[in-house]
């Protein structure tokens, strides 16, 4: 397990203070923020630990303020409703003595019925996908330096972009993005830490797919981007150490407020989750 994975490992497994009340930490990186989908993940995490033998299927999110890396959050769990069929929990998280990220979750087995799915794209496995380190690295070094150095950092998602020439140039123009991802390393046999992860990894690249019908990335300088909501619906065992790939689209960018979509699929073909997101893709105002 690399060193990223078992960080990731780590700040997934919180303090609890209290019987409803639990504390994370952030990774000893240098970003100004914390990640979005780091506090979507300890929340989770935080919800699952008042919920007995039943899994999550659903949550819903807010980004309220930016989250601070150098100190902990606070994750106050409010057992509103446990039913007979689901359970539901809202999760409040809190720096500085101010919410900073609310979230509901709601918890279901499965039961007997009907079962559909949307199929998967046709794309390239993962194997053919960014998988020669000499083949990579030529292309990563015609990128812009702000792709590339997201790329070659060492993280604990792995991510094998299938459309990567669209951060050549601004005439790309897609009107859907896949990324085949994973956990860089072997996780424990605990679905609820699989879930987490996933939830942590439902968070990347997902905003920058409002720009792609533009021809555009929120890796150029001229934009700048930030998460408003977040929606996650799991609908099928899986492992989120084993390739999963995430098919994304944006119906709609205006006022500066883009509106993406997801689908993750395991590399057999099963529909796992299904992802909404509205983020804010804001194109910066030049100095005069």
């Amino acid at each position: 397990m690399s060193e990223a994975v078992k960080e990731l490992v780590s700040i997934l497994d919180l303090e609890q203070l209290d019987l409803n009340l639990f504390r994370g930490v952030s990774p000893k990186i240098t970003w100004n923020r914390v990640f979005g989908g780091q506090v979507i993940a300890q929340a989770l995490a935080a919800a699952i630990r008042t919920v007995d033998r039943r899994p999550p299927h659903s949550m819903h999110a807010y980004f309220l303020l930016p989250g601070d890396p150098k100190v902990p959050i606070i994750y106050d769990v409010d057992r509103i409703r446990d039913g007979r069929s689901f359970t539901t929990r809202n999760v409040t998280a809190r720096q500085h003595g101010h919410p900073i990220f609310s979230m509901l979750v709601s918890f279901h087995a499965d039961e007997d019925g009907l079962d559909h799915q949307a199929p998967m794209p046709d794309v390239p496995p993962p194997d053919a996908v960014f998988d020669n380190p000499q083949a990579r690295d030529a292309l990563l070094a015609k990128m812009p330096e702000t792709v590339r150095r997201f790329y070659q950092r060492e993280r604990p998602i792995e991510l094998r972009p299938v459309e990567l020439e669209r951060y050549l140039g601004k005439d790309d123009k897609r009107d859907r993005v896949n990324v085949w991802m994973r956990a860089a390393g072997r996780l424990p046999d605990d679905p609820a830490l699989h879930q987490c992860v996933l939830a942590y990894a439902s968070d990347m690249m997902l905003l920058d797919t409002s720009l792609a019908p533009h021809g555009r990335s929120l890796f150029e300088a001229d934009f700048m981007g930030a998460s408003l909501d977040h929606a996650l619906w799991l609908h099928r065992p899986f492992r989120a150490d084993e390739w999963l790939l995430y098919s994304q689209d944006s119906p709609n960018l205006h006022g500066s407020r883009g509106f993406s979509r997801g689908l993750i699929f395991t590399r057999d073909g099963k529909l796992v989750a299904s992802v909404a997101q509205e983020g804010l893709a804001r194109l910066r105002r030049k100095q005069s």
